[in-house]
């Protein structure tokens, strides 16, 4: 499925310090953007979704879509923008139903628990998604050139959490119970899922992505082998199937698994670009274990951003001070999760004014 507009005809980038960051090419300070950085901490956000009626009101709408993709970066000078959407797009498009229901978060109106429902799973056709193709397209466009734009996929495993709880889930019962009863039959929900994230991946990059991320949420509930045999291998497969390149420029491959500190080494093997960290990963060891192999983006506490200007200050620059000179690596700053709804507008602006200072020390001077 190809967008409507070529990459070609977008407007030439103005500050690519954090693609260079993820390609580990040397950088006059450490770019930074936020997960869930368009989100309910901000007013404009929450005004936007109110008249669009409803979170898939909102996603579906390349207008509006486009609109709360921009809006953090009109307040603070983020290095990157991401595509507003959903994980969960792609399991809706396979016909399960999404709703989003107050205070309880995503719920599918069919889940996959029964053999017959499973073997029938199909990657769907990627025209039920061109809402999000064309967001994609719109945000370039409309970005003037001005930041590079991150389009993302949940993991395979994560999405199939979903996939088989129906909703989100503290315990994971189901889909341990069917990962230890009949591995056979979770093994073809993620096969599907994955050839879908690629195919979906894909047609982002086609529609005007200049990076992409995959989110394993909750890659990290599992245990050491059954992460690996679930998870690491299916995102492996889909970091295979990305044609990772726009024109002559690469598109450089990002991948977090939120609890995923052990199997560091693993995961940069996949062939990814960049490893996300959550707050619990020290980025210097992390460096040691992986070489500098890849590029690493983290990974301050977002409840960080609840404390006194003086405090965040102190904590982005400790963040800063673990990774130390950025020599042969790269880092992009970044929360190790998504921003809280609640959190402080200020304090956000008080992080990216401190992350782009305080870097300078640690990169040669371009």
């Amino acid at each position: 499925m190809t967008s409507p507009n070529a990459p070609a005809a977008f407007p030439s980038l103005k500050n690519d310090v954090f693609l260079r960051a993820l390609r580990r090419e040397p950088v006059p300070y450490t770019p930074v953007w936020l997960m869930r950085q368009a989100g309910r901490y901000l007013e404009e956000y929450r005004q936007t979704r109110q008249r669009a009626g409803s979170f898939m009101g909102l996603a579906q709408n390349p207008e509006l879509a486009t609109e709360v993709t921009l809006q953090p970066l009109e307040r603070f000078a983020l290095d990157a923008a991401i595509l507003f959407s959903d994980i969960l797009t792609v399991p809706d498009a396979m016909g399960l139903g999404l709703s989003f229901v107050q205070g309880e978060g995503p719920q599918f109106a069919k889940v996959l628990r029964h053999e017959n429902d499973i073997k029938s799973l199909q990657v769907p056709d990627m025209g039920r998604l061109q809402y999000v193709f064309d967001a994609v397209s719109m945000i370039r466009r409309e970005l003037g050139g001005r930041v590079p734009l991150i389009g993302f996929a949940g993991s395979p495993f994560t999405i199939a959490c979903y996939m088989v709880e129906g909703q989100g889930t503290r315990e994971y019962k189901h889909i341990k119970s069917m990962m230890y009863a009949r591995p056979d039959l979770l093994h073809h929900i993620l096969d599907v899922n994955a050839r879908a994230t690629i195919e979906y991946l894909n047609a982002q990059v086609r529609a005007g992505a200049q990076a992409l991320m995959v989110f394993d949420s909750w890659g990290g509930v599992l245990a050491d082998g059954m992460y690996q045999e679930f998870s690491l291998r299916y995102m492996h497969q889909v970091v295979q199937g990305l044609v990772r390149n726009q024109g002559e420029e690469s598109v450089p491959v990002i991948l977090f698994t939120k609890g995923g500190g052990m199997w560091l080494e693993e995961i940069a093997a996949t062939g990814c670009d960049a490893l996300g960290l959550d707050w619990t990963v020290n980025l210097g060891k992390a460096r040691q274990r992986t070489g500098d192999k890849v590029a690493l983006q983290g990974n301050l506490d977002p409840m960080a951003l609840f404390a006194p200007e003086q405090a965040v200050r102190k904590e982005a620059r400790r963040v800063l001070d673990d990774f130390g000179m950025v020599g042969s690596g790269g880092h992009v700053f970044n929360l190790g999760h998504g921003i809280s709804q609640h959190t402080p507008v200020e304090s956000v602006a008080v992080l990216v004014d401190e992350v782009h200072e305080y870097s300078r020390q640690y990169h040669i001077a371009q």
